[in-house]
């Protein structure tokens, strides 16, 4: 890896979180009585970037905002952690917004996301901030932003030796040529299935949804099974890191931007790629202790002390 390379590299979007607790979703048409609301910073990439700065990780973040409450929400968040914002301010389009119903008995979670101006990033816009990609020891990207910027911001990583991690969430269709652009590949059980056809209930189908990820051309399927683990699998290995219990789950969120934030940070730090799985369980395990997105993401700190101690409370 060349020298003066540091920290994460994260292309995504911000949106203000909305979220909303009752017992269940109301059909249509229906109106029910929640229990709670909470308003706070979100989207993936910027849950992902808070993560990995509260990691202990040399954060750049790439995005759009709008100019209005909702953006100057994200630059006052960024400049708490310590996030440098490489980010265009929108005088046209609002920052987006995402619409987050939380069962408070169980932690479970349904996410709608508009992106806002960060729907419109381009490929242009990332090639304007190649010199942070490059200079980062691992870019990591999803699928909130269009697809072609995703595509960009990855392959700028590749040309320049920089890890490549790929979150494809949410879940849909993205040009084959991006499996080949990836070091780490990182879906949820949802998205592995979508993306593959098979359904990983079992560890086995994981394997097998995992070998279809590796025969479209990624380097690492790392499949998050929730209170299952993770499945570390390439071609030489493949490992079930448990998932960590740190306390009552309360919200799941974002527990896959903390498991990615995580992750990355580690792989920065030079860890091997399995003791990086398991700094991201420890990362996603704290995080599910607490409500919100951006908010419940540990310090490094936390994240040490929890290592230390086996993983568990």
């Amino acid at each position: 890896m060349a020298e003066g390379r540091e920290g994460v590299a994260i292309l995504g979007i911000f949106v203000a979180d909305t979220a909303f607790m009752a017992s269940r979703l109301p059909v249509i048409g229906e109106t029910i009585i929640g229990s709670g609301f909470a308003i706070g910073p979100g989207g993936k990439g910027s849950n992902q970037s808070v993560a990995a700065a509260r990691a202990g990780a040399k954060v750049s973040f790439i995005s759009k905002i709008g100019d209005d409450t909702f953006g100057n929400m994200a630059l006052a968040t960024w400049k708490a952690e310590g996030v440098d914002p490489r980010v265009v301010m929108s005088k046209t389009d609002a920052t987006g917004a995402a619409f987050i119903y939380v069962n408070p008995a169980t932690g479970e979670n349904a996410i709608i996301v508009y992106p806002g101006a960060a729907g419109t990033i381009t490929p242009a816009d990332v090639e304007g901030n190649a010199e942070a990609i490059r200079g980062a020891k691992v870019f990591v990207t999803q699928l909130e932003q269009p697809v072609d910027a995703a595509e960009r911001g990855l392959a700028i990583a590749r040309a320049a030796g920089v890890i490549t991690v790929f979150n494809p969430a949410p879940a849909e269709a993205f040009p084959e040529a991006i499996y080949g652009l990836c070091d780490y590949i990182v879906p949820n059980e949802t998205e592995a299935a979508a993306i593959t056809g098979i359904a990983p209930g079992s560890e086995d189908d994981a394997r097998r949804a995992g070998d279809v990820l590796l025969d479209r051309g990624v380097g690492c399927a790392l499949i998050t099974l929730g209170e299952r683990g993770a499945l570390f699998h390439t071609r030489d290995q493949s490992v079930l890191v448990p998932a960590t219990n740190a306390g009552k789950v309360i919200d799941t969120t974002g527990a896959g931007d903390a498991f990615v934030g995580g992750f990355a940070v580690a792989l920065a730090d030079g860890l091997d790629p399995i003791e990086a799985t398991r700094f991201g369980s420890v990362t996603a395990g704290i995080s599910v202790t607490r409500r919100g997105t951006a908010p419940a993401m540990p310090s490094r700190a936390e994240i040490d002390g929890l290592l230390a101690a086996g993983g568990a409370v």
